[in-house]
């Protein structure tokens, strides 16, 4: 799917002079939103932005001050795998 989004010229230059490609800028805002909101997955991230690592949409996330939520569930659970592991 293609979308096309209209901007009046003027603006679209002062959005523009902001600097970056106003396109991918448009992509991210609107993917992070959709992420924040819980209707896009990390594999969707990477799909739609073309990252290849982890790190990647981590930095993406950040970036676009998109908080992950990590309760002390999550924390002991994952010590309890490192503890099976023997680290």
């Amino acid at each position: 799917m293609n979308l096309t989004v209209e901007i009046p010229d003027d603006v679209a230059q002062r959005l523009s002079a902001a600097g970056g490609d106003l396109s991918r800028r448009a992509l991210e805002a609107l993917v992070a939103d959709e992420y924040r909101q819980g209707h896009l997955t990390k594999p969707d991230l990477r799909r739609l932005l073309g990252f290849e690592t982890s790190d990647q949409i981590d930095g993406f996330l950040k970036s676009h001050e998109v908080w992950i939520d990590y309760t002390m569930e999550d924390l002991e659970r994952e010590r309890a795998g490192l503890r099976r592991l023997g680290l």
